[in-house]
């Protein structure tokens, strides 16, 4: 079933699945792909569904539709194609077995690319069958988590094992917490109020964590433990 995975600075905030002949985007509530962004237009653009081939056409939007870096106006998608809107790029992915199926990844929910990096060596004796199982290994030998030290959630303790962990108030702050492969870097990616580091504001920007850092979101304080 072909989805749409969006993404901002690399950073996976969502992941639509197309099961309707028309769906919606735009940062109008209504919109069935809400991305509440001031350069998205209300109706930004529609993903019309046609057996298995979905077409992308703009709504006449303030600041355009971009495919793989070119503006259209109504295009036929074709599977890993990247639509552009704002700052913003979603990721369309087609997962009907083809030619090409088993080239191509399949990523799940809150899973980013993997980074162009060589996986660890694996241990003697030990292969991993596939890149998902070294992604899950790497994962594994990481241990840190998000405290929370204010609110009805104090004490709580948040483990950082996938990809991509976001935590906050949809609508009022929203970080993402994304593991590198150096360490977890935390970004704004929704709502109106700043998430603090430390005291300085967060941005779009991915900022690195250290073992220690205090975490504020709409109120609430976190602390990120690392082992």
């Amino acid at each position: 079933m072909p989805k749409m995975i969006v993404s901002i600075d690399g950073v996976v905030i969502k992941e639509v699945q197309l099961t309707k002949d028309r769906t919606t985007l735009g940062r109008r509530p209504y919109n069935d792909i809400v991305i509440d962004n001031l350069a998205v237009s209300g109706e930004h653009a529609v993903l019309q569904m046609t057996g298995n081939e979905v077409y992308l056409e703009d709504l006449n939007s303030t600041n355009g539709t971009y495919v793989n870096g070119k503006a259209v106006k109504k295009q036929l998608l074709q599977n890993n194609d990247t639509v552009e809107v704002g700052k913003y790029k979603i990721k369309y992915i087609n997962e009907v077995a083809g030619p090409t199926f088993e080239k191509t990844m399949i990523l799940k929910a809150g899973a980013l690319p993997p980074m162009p990096h060589a996986p660890a060596p694996a241990q003697a004796g030990t292969a991993p069958t596939s890149l998902a199982h070294a992604q899950a290994a790497d994962l594994g030998q990481v241990n840190a988590a998000i405290k929370v030290l204010s609110g009805a959630a104090a004490g709580r303790e948040v483990p950082l094992v996938k990809v991509v962990t976001t935590i906050g108030k949809p609508g009022v702050a929203v970080a993402a917490i994304t593991k590198r492969p150096h360490g977890f870097v935390v970004a704004h990616v929704d709502g109106a109020n700043t998430p603090t580091l430390n005291g300085a504001a967060i941005g779009a920007d991915p900022v690195m964590l250290k073992h220690g850092d205090l975490l504020e979101l709409a109120g609430t304080q976190m602390q990120f433990v690392q082992a």
